[in-house]
């Protein structure tokens, strides 16, 4: 289907979802999971330093860990992409974004609650209890950092993602099947599409009947289920579907 053609979808949909992956946020500059690290973390795996075992083991070092990668993302600002997406909610009222990055750059960019599957760098919480925790003051990052205590029960703060063997907020999942399943038009958007469950959700729409359009510069498991693939990235493809759509061109 042309360009022109999924922007007339877009101006013409009444619910809309954008799925998003780790390939919106790189274009911001953010590393992706699987990147290397880089210099203190090289030397580690991010699947060890991933798991309720690695916290238990090294409260310090998994803290630290997050607290590097939540300074990272705090020096970096929304792209394009991004901002393509907070204009999609402002001209489709009933818009949701689910994304499964751990970042709060759709938020930064305007979106409105986005859903996060995979959790959040910015939602610390307890790891006993479970009530969430404030984010620590700003300082210095790089290295090992003990976790502040919870301040109801006093047991160690740990990030605010899913982990290796956890599961997904059940809230979470609930409500990003929900909109799946009630959507008329889905972006997926710079995923691979092989982390399940997320990767379900775009599966979600097509067996509901909506219209599947990805977004992402390469093929990927997400193909057979797209009606139609957009290849690009996100800053590139969807600040112009957004201008095609609204502005008539």
């Amino acid at each position: 289907m042309p360009e022109r053609d999924v922007a007339e979808l877009l101006r013409d949909a009444k619910r809309v979802v954008v799925f998003t992956g780790a390939g919106m946020s790189a274009e911001s500059g953010v590393p992706t999971f699987r990147d290397a690290l880089t210099g203190l973390w090289s030397r580690f795996d991010p699947k060890s330093l991933a798991t309720p075992e690695a916290f238990a083991a090294d409260p310090a070092l998994v803290w630290g860990w997050y607290e590097w990668r939540r300074a990272e993302v705090e020096r970096v600002r929304p792209n394009p992409g991004h901002e393509a997406v907070a204009a999609i909610e402002a001209h489709v009222a009933d818009t949701v974004v689910i994304t499964q990055n751990v970042d709060d750059l759709h938020e930064r960019a305007g979106s409105r609650g986005p859903i996060h599957l995979h959790g959040s760098l910015f939602s610390p919480r307890c790891s006993s209890c479970g009530k969430p925790a404030g984010l620590p003051a700003p300082g210095e990052v790089g290295g090992r950092m003990e976790p502040p205590a919870c301040a109801h029960c006093g047991a160690p703060v740990r990030p605010g993602v899913v982990w290796f063997g956890e599961q997904l907020p059940t809230s979470a999942l609930s409500a990003a099947t929900e909109a799946a399943f009630g959507c008329d038009l889905l972006f997926t958007v710079g995923t691979s599409g092989v982390v399940y469950p997320a990767a379900e959700i775009p599966y979600v729409a097509a067996r509901s009947g909506a219209v599947v359009v990805q977004v992402n510069p390469e093929a990927t498991a997400l193909d057979a289920v797209s009606d139609i693939n957009l290849r690009g990235t996100a800053a590139e493809v969807l600040p112009d579907l957004v201008d095609r759509a609204w502005s008539g061109r």
